[in-house]
């Protein structure tokens, strides 16, 4: 049965390559449909391809290959939470390797303009924790690019 409930991300003309580098860079991620216009349309003939269904950790998705009217924002992210430094690089790294551009506080985006929050858990368990400790934890995150986990871990005792 298909979700009730799709994400769906505007491209230019590129929501292919967009779903296939997220199902090999994302576990649990996945092309399911690739679908093309069935006549010609503004900015675009029948036979291209129009929409792509996929799959970000699960989460159903949809690519729409819509033109230049519509740029991607910090709007919209995708959050994904990373267990340890290891999963958190691999992660920075194939999206800014593969065109993307850094920002700060574990944001990049992808060569697509979609957004991302590499988040260890390391953050997200240390905010929760509230009061002193995530105060710390914040005011290191705030110095950061991509989240180095060993500096949250020493924020978060004190250090």
């Amino acid at each position: 049965m298909k979700a009730k409930n799709t994400i769906c991300l505007w491209y230019e003309n590129d929501a292919l390559a967009a779903a296939e580098f997220y199902a090999k860079t994302f576990a649990n991620s996945e092309v399911t449909g690739v679908f093309e216009a069935p006549s010609d349309f503004p900015g675009g003939k029948k036979g291209d391809v129009l929409t792509v269904e996929f799959t970000v950790y699960g989460i159903p998705c949809m690519g729409l290959n819509g033109g230049t009217y519509f740029k991607q924002s910090e709007a919209f992210s995708f959050q994904i939470a990373t267990d340890d430094q290891e999963e958190t690089d691999r992660l920075w790294n194939t999206i800014i390797e593969n065109g993307g551009q850094p920002s700060e506080c574990g944001w990049c985006k992808d060569k697509w303009g979609v957004s991302w929050q590499i988040t260890p858990r390391a953050l997200t368990d240390a905010m929760a924790q509230g009061g002193d400790v995530a105060k710390r934890a914040f005011e290191a995150m705030m110095t950061m690019q991509k989240i180095d986990v060993a500096k949250i871990e020493a924020a978060v005792k004190g250090g």
